[in-house]
Order: structure tokens, then C-alpha cells, then sequence
């Protein structure tokens, strides 16, 4: 969602009414955004874990032209939020240990750790030690015990700035955060919360009911702000 708002303001033809109707069926807003239907998207992530590994072949693109030309030319980073399917799938296993081999030091990841999956809790099938994983790879490994921590996650991203490795950043977050049934439950997962399971959440995090759809001044002028600068 953040991503469509910033496509919208920053002047890509969207308009704010494709970004209401997001993952409605013909939606130009799309739950999985895809390249060439959605203005600004660049790339399609496409299944689980392809996304990850598009991240490496992004950051090892990035060494190499560093290295051919000049590395303040290409002093940027490649970000990415991955999820507990990315990291189940194989393909992630291979890019990660290739850009742990490769030692990739601009590309940080910010694993969303909310222990569901679309199927159930993650204990179901997933509990191998993701931190202990990711460290043999060679990453420099953190862990956020708050993912809405703001000022935490932060400074798990500067720290990982400075370490010449690939970073993983594990945040520790709830799925359906705030909602007062849906919390951690595959149901926040997979199916819309319902007005009556939505109203209950804005109620509960102090979110106004009215409008429908809020975007907040102070968000609004920082977006454009953004746009100024980039």
C-alpha cells in the first residue's frame, strides 16, 4: 500500500481511486504488483522467493557497477521485506548463500516474523532457527523484538550499514495487528477483516473510522516532500 501511495503522489498515472480499489478484481493495484500493469513497478516478484532472489541479483548488479565505475556512483542500498514463505521456499536458500558468499554489504532485509502462514501458525511446518541459517550463509544477523518498533528498526538498519555483509533483520510483528479476533490467525492472512473486525482495530490503535479511506496530512506532506527531493 505504501508503495501504490508513493506511485500516486509521485505523478505516475494511478490515480487515487485505483489505490482504494487495491486487490479488487480488475484493480490496476493488485495484492502482488506486476510489471507492466501497475505504473513504476519495475519488476514482478512473481511465487514466493523469486522476490528475494531478484533482491540479490539487484545488489550483485549494484557491486558490479561500483566496481566497473565508481563506488559513489552506486553507493545505494537494496531493501527488501520478506516474509516466512520467501524464506521456506529453496530459491531464497540458494540466492542467500550466494550473496553471503559474494559478501553483498548493500542489500538489507527486514524479515516480517509474524509465526503465520497462509496454512496456520508456522510451528506447523517452519521451525528450523532462521537467525542461525541466515548467520552460516555469512549475513550479519539482528533481531527487532518489536517490529513496530520504529526508532528499533532504525537502528538495526544504520548497524547493519556499516558490516560488510548482507544483513537480516528479524522484526518480530503480529499479522492483523490490532484487530481484536484476527490477530495472529491465518484468517488476517488470506480474507478481509470485515467492517465490523476493521472498525473494532481503528478503534483499538486510535485510527478514525471516518474517512473510509485516511491518509494523514503529516504523511501526505511528507510524500511530497520526497518527491522534491527525488
Amino acid at each position: 500500500m505504501l508503495l501504490y501511495s508513493l506511485l500516486h503522489l509521485t505523478g505516475y498515472d494511478l490515480s487515487l481511486d485505483e489505490i482504494r480499489n487495491f486487490r479488487q478484481w480488475g484493480s490496476r493495484t493488485p495484492g502482488h504488483p506486476e510489471h507492466g500493469l501497475t505504473p513504476g513497478v519495475e519488476t514482478t516478484t512473481g511465487p514466493l522467493g523469486q522476490g528475494f532472489a531478484t533482491g540479490v541479483g539487484m545488489a550483485m548488479a549494484r557491486a558490479h557497477m561500483a566496481a566497473e565505475f565508481s563506488p559513489d556512483l552506486f553507493d545505494y542500498y537494496i531493501y527488501a521485506i520478506v516474509t516466512d514463505g520467501d524464506l521456506m521456499e529453496g530459491i531464497s536458500s540458494e540466492a542467500a548463500s550466494l550473496a553471503g558468499h559474494l559478501q553483498l554489504s548493500h542489500l538489507i532485509y527486514l524479515y516480517d516474523n509474524n509465526h503465520i502462514s497462509i496454512d496456520g501458525s508456522t510451528d506447523l511446518a517452519f521451525t528450523e532457527d532462521r537467525a542461525a541459517r541466515f548467520a552460516a550463509y555469512g549475513w550479519y544477523v539482528q533481531k527487532v523484538e518489536d517490529g513496530n518498533n520504529v526508532d528499533a528498526v532504525d537502528a538495526a538498519i544504520q548497524a547493519a550499514k556499516i558490516h560488510p555483509q548482507p544483513a537480516l533483520i528479524l522484526c518480530r510483528t503480529h499479522i492483523g495487528f490490532g484487530a481484536p479476533h484476527r490477530q495472529d490467525t491465518a484468517k488476517a492472512h488470506g480474507e478481509p477483516l470485515g467492517d465490523e473486525e476493521l472498525n473494532a482495530a481503528k478503534q483499538n490503535l486510535g485510527w478514525p473510522l471516518e474517512p473510509r479511506f485516511y491518509i494523514p496530512e503529516d504523511v501526505l506532506a511528507y510524500y511530497r516532500k520526497v518527491l522534491g527531493e527525488g
